[in-house]
């Protein structure tokens, strides 16, 4: 679906909601009255996932009472990365900028990351240096995932689950999400060429509702930090992850047939008193049904690419080169 854009803004502020009920008008209002205070015209989108709370009418509410605060209802409850992939789709803002909607982000912070991208960056990310939740629960399971994707990534931030980020708009527009992949936006970016920072933010104790993330929810970042790592590295050349670990396998069933081979001829051991005979047509077949999907991997790519006409490579500008349209 194609967003029609009536008017441009300095800044959209994108919010998802889940059973918030009563921090939607403070957190409004604190927007509101930041935003202001700057000068800006900014536009507030409130993407409603779902919640069964009276989320949906306070929102309906506001936004009745001040135009520039848009809603979003989703049908049901799809994920905080949905709610961010709707808000980024309907935004106009020339800066997008995220932040939770329970009021332990303070928009106050919010002039601090505009002034960072004045500064040249693309992303400016917040770090919740001085984080009020629980210590071993959420905190320290926090620090260890964050250490972990950065080193996977190579994009260092301390804080990628802190939802108060910044960017420019031809940073996220063409991002596509899904899973918990919104975390993972300024990795998306700094992969394509953005500069990426970071600033201590502040971080409120939560007043209202309840914490709607626990432990599990980091193995499904750990997984989706996977095939955000392959998706980059190997997406259109899929054969070498398949057909290396394909390799791998029949290299070891060659190395398992000589091994059985050599204990038939000089310990005159039998082929059916050992496992060997079974490993060594177990990882032989492995290996073959990995190559195989390697090449029905390379064959989706190229369908992917050349059926959307999508190019593998993004231009970030030109000078005296003409347009042309590919034939």
């Amino acid at each position: 679906m194609e967003i029609a854009e009536e008017k441009r803004f300095d800044v959209s502020v994108i919010a998802p909601v889940f059973n918030e009920a009563e921090s939607i008008t403070p957190l409004c209002n604190a927007v509101r009255e930041v935003l202001d205070a700057q000068g800006l015209v900014w536009e507030l989108i409130l993407v409603n996932d779902g919640s069964v709370d009276q989320s949906g009418s306070i929102l309906d509410e506001v936004a009745t009472g001040d135009k520039r605060v848009k809603i979003i209802h989703f049908r049901r409850n799809y994920g905080q990365t949905a709610a961010m992939m709707a808000g980024i789709d309907f935004a106009s803002g020339d800066i997008i900028v995220a932040i939770d909607a329970d009021l332990q982000n303070d928009p106050a912070d919010i002039p601090k990351l505009l002034m960072k991208l004045e500064e040249g960056f693309d992303v400016c990310s917040g770090w919740r240096k001085d984080r009020k939740d629980d210590s071993i629960r959420r905190n320290l399971p926090s620090r260890l995932a964050n250490r972990l994707i950065s080193k996977v990534s190579g994009v260092n931030l301390h804080d990628y689950g802190c939802s108060l980020k910044a960017y420019r708009r031809e940073m996220v527009k063409k991002v596509r999400l899904y899973g918990e992949m919104h975390r993972f936006i300024p990795i998306y970016a700094a992969w394509n060429g953005a500069l990426v920072t970071e600033i201590p933010v502040n971080h409120r104790r939560r007043i209202h509702g309840k914490s709607n993330y626990g432990l599990e929810r980091i193995v499904k970042v750990l997984l989706d930090l996977l095939v955000v790592k392959f998706l980059y590295h190997y997406a259109q050349k899929p054969i070498y992850v398949f057909g290396g670990i394909g390799l791998i396998s029949m290299g070891l069933s060659a190395v398992l047939a000589g091994y059985a081979v050599f204990l038939k001829i000089f310990e005159d051991q039998s082929f059916i008193r050992t496992p060997l005979p079974l490993l060594v047509v177990f990882t032989a077949l492995t290996g073959i049904l990995c190559i195989l999907m390697g090449l029905l991997a390379e064959v989706l790519m190229r369908t992917w690419y050349e059926s959307q006409d999508k190019r593998v490579y993004e231009i970030r500008a030109t000078q005296n080169v003409e347009q042309r349209t590919r034939t």
